[in-house]
Formats: C-alpha cells, structure tokens, sequence
C-alpha cells in the first residue's frame, strides 16, 4: 500500500498540496472580512414586537338622569328533568357516526351552514327550544368561543354536566 502512495510524496506534489491549503485559508479569510458583518459593540438592543393590551375595567359609567325603579314581569322556567335539554344547560353532540353537525345561522334546514361541529364538542344552550322542519332547534354557544355559535337539532345532543 505504501508503495502506491510513494510516488505521491515527492516534492512537487507537496508543495503544491501546501499552495492549495494557503489559498483556501486565504480566501476564508476574505469571504469573512468581507461578506459576514462586524457586530458592534455599541450596537442597540432591538426593540421588542410586541404590544400590550391591557384588560377591561371596571370604569363606572355615570348616571345620566334619575333612575325609576319599575316592576316588570320576568319569565319563571320550570326546573329541568334529568337529561332535558334547557337553556343553561350544557350539551354535547353525539350520533354524527363521525361526519359531524351543522351548526346554522337560525333554525331550520334551508339556512346557512356557520361551521360543522363534530362528536364530543361541548356546547352551552343559550336560547330555543324552536321546532322547525320537523325538529326542535337550540342556539348553542361553544363556552371557550363566542364567536362558534349557532342553531343546531336536539336529535344530535345529548346533555352533560357543566363542564
């Protein structure tokens, strides 16, 4: 093996070898005075992106006029059984064997699909009970989203306890 590797060793091939060394340091020595930039110690700490917004307060708002106090009649619901849906209540979609549950923008089958809710979801009764199209209908109201709502069949909930 050594002898294969002999004629290699002459004078010529390592001075070459050690020329060839010199220009690549020589031209990593460039490319990094050169092209990759000084960080300065004098430079400014970059400012943060970031913006707080603070919290809502509890600012009262001042009377505008004397107020009158009046009576008015409230509506007194009856309490709910066991497993009724109710406004209050909290329910969770079931039955959709996986392809889930419109969610409408108002009761009934001929309105605007707002989002497809899908088995398991929890959602809070906030208004109905409204029987359109051959179904009893309930404005639900996703808790941790406000902005998830709509009105979907009570043949696909099931009610759960407040989560």
């Amino acid at each position: 093996m050594i002898e294969k590797i002999r004629p290699l060793l002459t004078p010529g091939v390592i001075l070459a070898q050690l020329f060839l060394c010199g220009l690549l340091f020589l031209a990593s020595a460039i490319w990094t005075v050169w092209f990759v930039p000084a960080q300065s110690q004098d430079a400014e700490a970059p400012e943060a992106a970031l913006t707080i917004l603070p919290g809502p307060s509890s600012t009262p708002i001042p009377a505008t006029g004397t107020a009158v106090a009046t009576s008015t009649a409230t509506a007194t619901f009856a309490p709910l059984q066991e497993g009724e849906i109710g406004v209050g209540s909290f329910v969770q979609i079931v039955g959709t064997e996986g392809d889930g549950l419109n969610i409408r923008n108002a009761a009934g089958l001929s309105t605007d699909v707002q989002f497809l809710g899908y088995d398991a979801e929890v959602f809070e009764v906030r208004d109905g009970p409204m029987e359109v199209d051959g179904f009893v209908w309930w404005y639900l109201v996703t808790p941790v989203d406000q902005a998830r709502a709509g009105w979907a069949a009570s043949n696909f909930l099931s009610v759960v306890a407040n989560p």
